[in-house]
């Protein structure tokens, strides 16, 4: 491989081992993840991503595509491979009139709600600011406006890509549509999305925010009414309930620190003075803890979970989508929560987040996204720093998605699947999956982006 050829091709960097930064320029956000490429190509725009593509297709090497490094599995780095950075690109670019934003590949969700925020504008995006644009997006993207304006890739009108050809291309409805239906939850292997137009919603800058925490005492009754709550609720919230550990956050009196609750959360999609007769139900589950309600700016509160994941940490997600929650599915699931291991340098969030609205008005077909129709997610979202506690986080994780698999629909989220050995086709891609790989073998029949399929 004749890396001079690729220096001498860009105007962005080449790192290869050996170099300065080369470390840097591998980590990832998860902690886990040690891999070492053998080139990194930091692209400083769109054409220098045509002169990466091209050159791999010169060279028969694994391929991955670096966007907000983000993802739970690693996605973003192969090991002995050459990595497609675009950490560079993270220009955002906002129409105010016609309530579109053009986002860079690069982008991360505080750089697209910092820009749009200056015009009352959003779109739904990560629940960390740090989560990047692309990984979340072509993965489906759940946030907490999905049930009033749709998951991420459904406010997509078109993308740019540099397919395995080393042409770009324009992927809409109206041009080369296959591609456009694939990368909209289909996740990564489609070639390098480079640009994403998202159209915009009217919300902001300050949002009404109902979150309280409850007495783990009565969660079995308070999930219960949670869930009744949830599946009532208007499209303007998309509930959320999570069964972790309060957090030593200093907005949080230091008394409740580390103590065990059940909490809601449900952010109002319109305007703070007419969100107390949706947040009502909520409001009486069991005893209270602490209420962190208000109203508040929603860049604070999309950023409001940075501090429980910091670049560098260990991580481990995995989920299943559910068709209902049932009173036995609840059972178990406490069961299984009071068997958490009790280390010393983390903890774990188990979410369930609502599903429905906005997202059901997008019909099965229209996009790759294969879990449309269930009504929650479940996810099992560890958080720690020691090694030493690898195999006791993951090991729970793992154990207690295998005893709640009964209660699910076989659906697994992408952007949620656990490391890369674990994304399997089938539950991540359902009914699209043979769909999902005719567009790609179109797009790159000698199959260069293969290494970033198999890491959805």
């Amino acid at each position: 491989m004749d890396i001079e050829q690729l220096r001498n091709a860009i105007v962005g960097e080449v790192i290869v081992p050996g170099d300065p930064g080369y470390d840097e320029a591998r980590r990832v956000w998860n902690g886990i993840i040690d891999r070492r490429p053998a080139v990194i190509a930091r692209c400083a725009g769109l054409a220098d991503v045509v002169e990466v593509v091209r050159f791999a297709r010169e060279h028969p090497i694994e391929v991955s595509i670096r966007g907000g490094g983000h993802q739970i599995a690693g996605s973003a780095v192969c090991d002995e491979g050459l990595v497609i950075d675009l950490s560079t690109m993270n220009g955002v670019f906002v129409d105010p009139v016609a309530r579109t934003a053009r986002v860079q590949a690069g982008a991360r969700w505080r750089d697209v709600d910092r820009a749009t925020q200056c015009f009352g504008l959003a779109t739904t995006g990560g629940e960390v600011s740090e989560t990047g644009v692309a990984g979340l997006t072509l993965g489906g993207g759940m946030g907490l406006t999905q049930r009033a304006f749709g998951l991420a890739c459904d406010g997509l009108r078109s993308i740019e890509i540099v397919t395995a050809d080393g042409v770009v291309r324009t992927a809409s409805p109206h041009e080369h549509p296959e591609l456009f239906w694939a990368a909209r939850g289909g996740g990564r292997g489609l070639g390098v999305v480079t640009a994403f137009e998202f159209g915009l919603h009217p919300l902001g800058p300050d949002v009404a925010l109902h979150q309280t925490a409850f007495d783990y005492a009565d969660a079995p009754a308070g999930m219960r009414a949670w869930r009744d709550a949830a599946l009532a609720a208007p499209e303007t919230i998309s509930p959320e309930l999570m069964l972790l550990p309060i957090p030593p956050d200093p907005e949080i009196p230091e008394e409740v620190h580390g103590q065990h609750v059940f909490m809601t959360a449900e952010l109002f999609a319109g305007d703070p003075a007419d969100a107390r007769p949706a947040f009502a139900p909520f409001t009486t589950l069991g005893r209270e803890v602490v209420d962190l309600s208000g109203t508040m700016p929603y860049v604070a509160i999309q950023s409001s979970f940075d501090p429980l994941a910091p670049a560098g940490g260990r991580y481990y997600f995995k989920s299943h989508m559910l068709d209902e929650l049932s009173d036995a599915a609840i059972d178990e699931l406490l069961a299984c929560d009071r068997e958490r291991p009790a280390v010393g340098s983390g903890f774990i969030l188990v979410v369930i987040r609502t599903l429905g609205g906005a997202i059901d008005r997008v019909s099965a077909d229209e996009s790759a996204f294969a879990h449309r129709g269930a009504r929650f997610n479940l996810s099992f979202d560890a958080m720690w720093e020691d090694p030493a506690d690898d195999a006791a986080m993951i090991g729970w994780c793992r154990a207690t998605w295998e005893r709640m698999q009964k209660y699910a629909n076989g659906g697994v989220y992408v952007n949620f699947a656990g490391f890369d050995d674990e994304a399997d086709i089938a539950s991540t891609m359902g009914a699209h999956a043979t769909r999902l790989a005719e567009v790609r073998g179109r797009y790159d029949p000698a199959g260069l982006f293969d290494g970033a399929a198999r890491r959805p």
